[in-house]
């Protein structure tokens, strides 16, 4: 047997172990805990958070198109088509209708995206909803619309304006109100955990 003038101890099992080992083996260990880690974070950034990147860009795409802005393209024919005596001003007030009516629709998605990537909703949620996370959702909203139509003043034929940043967030906030208003319906928020997996799934989502 190996005495502690060899440098090894002996261990409780009668197996003798080297320092230098030990330390490979804690090192080793914590590489694994971190490369761990690094893939559970990446897979719910890509779950969460990589929709609302992908979504932005949509957003920042759509808006740098200088023909964007003449919906007419396809919603004027189409008019003209099924309303031979149809008038200019009307035709230019559906297009405008429909622009404003898109900008709610898409800032609506966005809120969501961000909003659920906050949350990282899962199944039996005991958690109740957070006006907190819906006000920092529409700040972040707001926010990235200020950006889309400042960006807008630089493109050809577009103009920022904050009537638009306004609609945005309109958007926004009428998307998480029929949100909050479904899952109150359908009693998504504060409902009992049924059993431990639940409740282990819920403890999981919140550390990350």
């Amino acid at each position: 047997m190996a005495t502690k003038a060899n440098g090894i101890r002996p261990d409780p099992d009668g197996l003798e172990t080297n320092p230098t080992e030990r330390l490979h083996n804690k090192v080793d260990s914590r590489g694994q805990i971190w490369f761990l880690s690094a893939v559970s974070k990446a897979r719910s950034f890509a779950r969460y958070w990589l929709p609302v990147l992908i979504w932005t860009a949509v957003i920042y795409s759509a808006s740098a198109d200088r023909k964007s802005v003449t919906h007419s393209r396809i919603i004027a024919p189409l008019l003209r088509w099924l309303f031979p005596g149809i008038a200019e001003e009307t035709i230019s007030l559906v297009v405008l209708v429909f622009r404003k009516c898109a900008h709610l629709a898409e800032f609506a998605i966005l809120g969501f995206l961000i909003w659920r990537a906050w949350r990282k909703p899962v199944r039996r949620d005991p958690r109740p909803w957070s006006w907190s996370q819906a006000g920092g959702t529409l700040l972040c909203v707001a926010v990235y619309a200020g950006s889309d139509e400042f960006h807008q003043l630089f493109v050809p034929g577009r103009t920022g304006s904050l009537q638009d940043v306004l609609i945005d967030t309109l958007g926004a906030a009428v998307g998480l109100m029929a949100l909050w208003a479904m899952g109150s319906w359908r009693k998504w928020w504060g409902r009992p955990v049924a059993n431990a997996v639940g409740a282990q799934l819920d403890t999981a989502t919140r550390l990350r």
